[in-house]
């Protein structure tokens, strides 16, 4: 509503003049304007509107998107806003679709139309730096979060866990054996092939599992490599092994989407996932914004603190594929290559993601039931929260003479040393 709007809908005591001159000295808006407005003449902003590139509800609901990811540490950048709006678009009838994104600058007119957003240039920090603050990492994740899962249209069922696990095709791990008393060895002969397969899993707040997506490590997909019938799953290619953006969006479009668009009903969909930059494209993002996905990034180097999977599935996993690994080199098999994966990854997925480790995986992170103290108890907190007692000082003032000098064993100790050397230091001085 412009000023002239609101001049007219402002209410006039009965002891004031309701004239179009007297609103005016009052608002300062010209007696003129108060007259065309009333008689339904358009202000210059509504006129631009409709030559807009969004229309005012579409705008909207891609600032409430942008603002929803910023506040979830994951704010888009700038050159990537252009395209979103084009993706916007895309809703409405052919007719109406524009051929290509908006112009270089419309994002800085989309800035003035809304306030409530501005751009902001953020640096880089090296890890070893940003790593000293997961405490408070950890703290505003669970603010975040704490306020998505409080709405009432998202319930736990369409709360989602994303992650990738890497399987060595040989993963053998410790074994207990008996050996003669005077036997030191401490290994074991084994055929160990180091060929990683990553599998793409996600797991739900009520205690259901997705279909995995397996990516070979391979140019190109062989048929001899899925004999053993794994129905549902989807396969891909990557010459590392390893996930990317396109594998990531094509893991949303084929497995997430459509296994979890009509169990939602139209009601947001949160999938919780690491802040790795294949889930940051602004392919990714525009589809998870046509279709009301709310992606939450973890905190960096916080995925088995925070993240369900990590926390109570993948473990499991990788015992119960050993055991599957183990099963089949005593059976006669020498080697174990691509061929063998989904015949020894299935059974070991049955055995792992059962409902009970999939709930308490979402316990343990704090998230249902929601408890950041599950979490944070956990976590050392940063010196300066430490608090000194006053009996603490007392205690060590008693022994300061008769006291060996020995290297601080906790953070209390470590700060009252501190400052004692600097209080013989400057007393030194002084003297």
């Amino acid at each position: 509503m412009d000023k002239a709007s609101r001049a007219l809908a402002q209410p006039v005591p009965p002891s004031l003049s309701d004239s179009y001159r007297a609103r005016a000295d009052r608002s300062g808006v010209p007696h003129t304007t108060l007259h065309h407005r009333a008689r339904g003449r358009r202000s210059i902003e509504e006129k631009a509107q409709s030559q807009q590139y969004l229309a005012p509800y579409e705008e909207d609901a891609l600032v409430r998107f942008l603002l929803q990811l910023s506040d979830l540490g994951q704010p888009v950048r700038i050159k990537y806003i252009r395209f979103l709006a084009f993706c916007v678009t895309r809703q409405r009838s052919e007719a109406d679709r524009p051929l290509k994104p908006p112009g270089k600058n419309w994002t800085r007119g989309f800035e003035k139309r809304h306030p409530e957003t501005q751009a902001r240039r953020v640096k880089a920090l090296d890890w070893s730096r940003h790593e000293k603050n997961t405490y408070w990492k950890i703290t505003h994740w669970f603010e975040v979060i704490g306020r998505v899962l409080k709405d009432p249209a998202i319930s736990k069922e369409n709360v989602y866990n994303m992650d990738e696990t890497g399987v060595m095709l040989s993963m053998l791990g410790t074994v207990k054996v008996l050996v003669g008393k005077d036997d030191m060895r401490d290994y074991r002969g084994a055929r160990v092939k180091r060929t990683l397969v990553t599998a793409i899993e996600c797991i739900s707040g009520d205690g259901r599992y997705l279909d995995p997506m397996i990516i070979w490590p391979a140019a190109t997909h062989r048929s001899n490599w899925t004999t053993f019938p794994t129905p549902g799953w989807q396969y891909a290619c990557s010459e590392t092994g390893y996930t990317d953006s396109y594998i990531s969006l094509q893991w949303l479009q084929r497995i997430f989407d459509p296994a979890t668009k009509e169990r939602a009903r139209g009601k947001p969909r949160v999938l919780i996932c690491d802040g790795f930059g294949t889930h940051e494209t602004v392919e990714v993002l525009e589809f998870c914004f046509a279709n009301n996905i709310l992606l939450c990034r973890l905190p960096s180097h916080t995925s088995h603190k925070l993240q369900p999977c990590d926390v109570a599935v993948f473990s499991p996993l990788k015992a119960a594929y050993r055991e599957q690994v183990e099963r089949l080199e005593r059976g006669g098999v020498n080697t174990i290559g691509k061929e063998h994966f989904t015949s020894l990854y299935s059974p070991a997925r049955e055995k792992a993601f059962t409902s009970k480790n999939i709930i308490a995986g979402f316990a343990a992170s704090g998230l249902f039931p929601f408890n950041p103290d599950r979490v944070l108890r956990s976590m050392p907190k940063p010196l300066a929260e430490l608090t000194i007692s006053k009996a603490d000082e007392v205690n060590v003032e008693a022994c300061r003479e008769n006291e060996v000098p020995q290297t601080p064993v906790t953070p209390v100790t470590l700060v009252l040393s501190t400052r004692q050397a600097n209080e013989t230091c400057r007393d030194t001085c002084t003297s």
